[in-house]
């Protein structure tokens, strides 16, 4: 009896082991269902490495390839010429593709390229884009077939008088300069770029509550299909909301096959984006096929509201804010435009870290990368559309040319390019939570004689493009301080931005739309200049401190640029081209954001240098991927025997000892005070890449002093070995042939006034018109230029010796000089018996009540 019973005994516990195997199995069964299920097929790959470049207009095999990662400029290394290579390049790469990718959608999309870009996929022609800032897609299923395929890119960067800008004052070097991926999706996808979301309820419920919108587009649909589409809303990796609707194939819209729009249920007590407190939310939208999820995205996104108004300033979540910013370029030295994303965040963090929570995209969009680090820091951001003037000589060809066509065969062309470049700016940038407002232009005055009401048309037509586009935003027009009078364009936009004297003129002062100081000032200097603010035209009556109705202000500008006009231009920012901080930044972070600035370093004994990393993510990273999107600073520091830093300059090289790494040059650069790579006040710094990973040691090092080395991690991609060492790449300033023409200044260029009388501001002096006129004692012209002067003319009722010319490079200090009066039959000619370089012009009345009704000055570009 006792063994039957544990007999009976161990049957009944194999039974129960064999039902929980049977549990276990089932489990692990409905597991890998749930995983086919939700199965998602896009893989996107960045392909930034691996590249090849030939400067010049042949593509074809043979010797001259470079190989080069990407980002990429044509200029590289470049730092601050104002000439640049233009004409063609080529790139080519090389990737594998599988059976099943070529029986998906394949594609590349690029985040910019300069400025007309022509894709080949195994000898065909793929696609073209032309337009230099904005981001595309490039399919190339067509073409492609498994195994090897050769991409090649034709990329050139010359002027067209039919492509935005025409004209500007920044370089224009050609390159793949941004990111490329690619992206490899089911036929039925998520198009490009294709969600949009939105908050419509927050504000009508004061921030308490709000659905989410989600309009989606869709691509490749096939009729008949049992297609879902399923948001899910997350904060910090928590599922707070989901939602999904059926999907069914629709007639083409907006060039998808269908657009499909989802609204949450209310998400109570969100946590609101600001710039001090930007907290940011996920959706992903995923698309099913029957159970089988086939594609996904995930976006960023913010709860916020903005309001502006035109006598109250500007108000975020129902909160009064008087932004304060900068205006900002995204190259950097030695890479020119061609930065990592990683750059762009650090000039982002560095804009922050001084206090500013605003800043202005010049004059064009900027990448992805950097509207993610805005939403990231709490930086509103005024993305702006590259419709772009300068002063100078307006004749086709150059970079100077007018803002918009005066060749009536050239308008309706250049109007689908600016607008193509606009609708891609919105929808790349859209959902962004820091974009405040989608700003249309920069000084589009600048522009040829008979064309302003083609200007004037243009941003109307931009207006109501933004506003179909995105009603959640205002538009605003950027540098709209001429013309004068009733000509006038900020008025055309739901925002004016007022660049310079455009603050104070009186035109412009409580104007009927909101309004900001886009840019004022400047702290032209070389690292380190001087510890002062920027005001410029802003110290007038204490403007700095702003005003009632005036929604915010921006310093020109925030970082060191290439310019096409030179240093006079190019040294303008309160940070060098290195991304090291002059004395000003130091002043702005004090003043704002109340760090107080370190000891200044002086001369002494140098005994040492000191090196420093700063990593990615702000110096939390501890490595540095090599797939092109990050790098890291290095900065050099020149100290005594205690450790001190010092201001001596001397000559430092900074190399790569072994592992993998380049530099802007190659395997090493040379600072040296004298040169445009420069070491100043003590200090040198550039940024360093690899695309191989590995262990990097790095060395700086200088005669007579102690070296410092430093050891990076890269990680990421294929293995570093010695023969994969990049080529060295000498700098050469690159120098086009000598512009000995003389040009004219005067039109549309800033003036400022010691006073004015009553409806004759300083600006009708220099408007182009021969019956308006200033009245006051002293008028300065900015010819935002260096320049050889030759001669002042002056169109005035006044007497021969009624008026004082004077000549300075600062604004500070005036000078006169040897000089021709000759009368004019309205006015007077003064020629220069020696030319003289300067920036800024002033004209001084001896007695009251004298009339200027135009100035305009004539040199040659330094």
């Amino acid at each position: 009896m006792y063994i039957v019973a544990l007999y009976i005994n161990q049957y009944l516990c194999n039974q129960k082991k064999r039902v929980r195997t049977m549990k276990r199995f089932c489990v692990l069964f409905a597991m890998i269902i749930m995983t086919a299920a939700t199965c998602v097929a896009r893989e996107v790959k960045n392909i930034n490495a691996g590249w090849e470049f030939r400067l010049g207009d042949d593509g074809t095999a043979g010797e001259g390839w470079l190989s080069v990662g990407l980002p990429h400029s044509f200029s590289l290394p470049y730092f601050m010429s104002k000439d640049f290579y233009v004409g063609y390049g080529w790139y080519r790469n090389n990737v594998r593709l599988t059976k099943k990718d070529v029986a998906q959608y394949v594609a590349l999309e690029f985040d910019g390229v300069f400025q007309e870009a022509e894709v080949f996929v195994n000898g065909k022609k793929a696609g073209t884009h032309v337009g230099g800032y904005t981001g595309f897609e490039i399919d190339i299923t067509p073409y492609a077939k498994a195994g090897d395929n050769e991409i090649k890119v034709r990329v050139n960067n010359l002027w067209k008088a039919t492509v935005a800008p025409r004209g500007g004052e920044h370089t224009f070097s050609g390159g793949i300069y941004r990111n490329v991926r690619l992206v490899k999706k089911d036929k039925a996808h998520i198009a490009w770029y294709g969600t949009r979301i939105t908050t419509p309820t927050l504000e009508a419920n004061e921030g308490k509550s709000s659905t989410v919108e989600a309009e989606i587009e869709l691509e490749g649909l096939v009729q008949a299909r049992p297609y879902t589409i399923e948001i899910t809303i997350s904060l910090n990796g928590e599922t707070i909301s989901r939602r999904s609707a059926p999907v069914s194939p629709q007639p083409p819209c907006n060039g998808h096959q269908s657009v499909v729009t989802i609204e949450s249920p209310a998400i109570p007590n969100p946590a609101l984006w600001s710039p001090s407190t930007p907290h940011l939310y996920t959706l992903t939208a995923r698309l099913y096929d029957g159970k089988k999820a086939i594609d996904e995205t995930t976006e960023t996104f913010g709860f916020r509201w903005f309001t502006w108004t035109k006598d109250r300033g500007f108000f975020i979540n129902g909160k009064h804010h008087f932004f304060r910013g900068a205006n900002v370029h995204q190259d950097q030295a030695g890479w020119g435009d061609g930065v990592t994303d990683e750059a762009s965040r650090r000039d982002v963090r560095m804009m922050k870290e001084c206090g500013f929570d605003m800043i202005r995209g010049s004059h064009y969009p900027h990448s992805p990368a950097f509207s993610d680090e805005c939403d990231r820091q709490g930086m509103l951001l005024w993305q702006e559309a590259p419709f772009w003037g300068t002063g100078g000589e307006k004749k086709d060809g150059s970079w100077t040319a007018g803002a918009y066509p005066g060749n009536k065969q050239h308008e309706a062309d250049f109007e689908k390019s600016a607008l193509q470049q606009l609708e891609e700016m919105i929808r790349i940038h859209r959902n962004h939570p820091s974009i405040f407002v989608w700003s249309m232009s920069n000084e589009p005055f600048f522009t040829g004689w008979g064309t302003m009401e083609g200007v004037k048309r243009m941003l109307k037509l931009m207006v109501d493009k933004a506003h179909q586009l995105d009603p959640t935003r205002k538009a605003a027009v950027g540098g709209a301080q001429r013309p004068l009078g009733n000509d006038r364009i900020d008025l055309i936009g739901d925002v004016a931005g007022y660049n310079g004297d455009g603050a104070n003129i009186a035109d412009f002062q409580q104007p009927d739309v909101p309004s900001v100081v886009s840019e004022y000032g400047s702290t032209t200097a070389v690292r380190p200049g001087k510890y002062v603010p920027g005001w410029g035209d802003l110290a007038r009556n204490e403007g700095y401190k702003g005003r009632p109705w005036r929604s915010g202000q921006a310093i020109w500008c925030g970082f060191d640029h290439g310019s096409i006009f030179g240093d006079a231009l190019g040294r303008m920012g309160i940070v060098d081209y290195f991304r090291l901080p002059k004395r000003s930044w130091y002043w702005y972070r004090n003043e704002y954001a109340h760090v107080a600035p370190p000891e200044w370093p002086t001369e002494g004994t140098p005994a040492a240098l000191q090196l420093e990393a700063i990593m990615p993510n702000g110096g939390k990273a501890s490595t540095i991927k090599t797939d092109g999107t990050e790098d890291v600073q290095l900065i050099v520091t020149v100290v005594d025997a205690d450790g001190k830093p010092l201001s001596n300059t001397p000559d430092v090289t900074l190399s790569i000892v072994s592992g993998p790494g380049e530099l802007p040059t190659g395997r090493s650069i040379t600072f040296s005070r004298e040169s445009d790579i420069q070491i100043l006040d003590g200090k040198a710094a550039i940024a360093m890449r690899a695309y191989q990973q590995g262990k990097a040691v790095v060395e700086a090092s200088s005669k007579g002093l102690k070296p410092a080395r430093l050891e990076l991690t890269f990680t990421g991609g294929e293995k570093y070995r010695p023969t994969m060492a990049i080529a060295d790449r000498p700098y050469k300033r690159y120098a086009a042939e000598a512009d000995a023409n003389i040009q004219s200044f005067g039109k549309d260029n800033p003036t400022f006034a010691t006073s004015s009388a009553e409806g004759h501001s300083a600006g009708m002096a220099a408007d182009g018109r021969k019956d308006t006129y200033w009245t006051g004692e002293a008028l300065t012209l900015d010819t935002e230029r260096s320049i050889s002067l030759r001669e002042v003319i002056l169109t005035t009722d006044c007497g021969a010796n009624d008026f004082r010319i004077e000549m300075s490079n600062d604004n500070e200090c005036f000078s006169g000089c040897m000089n021709n009066t000759e009368k004019t039959s309205d006015g007077y000619r003064i020629i220069l018996s020696i030319p003289t370089t300067c920036r800024y012009i002033r004209v001084t009345f001896n007695k009251p009540g004298l009339k200027l009704y135009e100035i305009e000055a004539k040199g040659i570009l330094k």
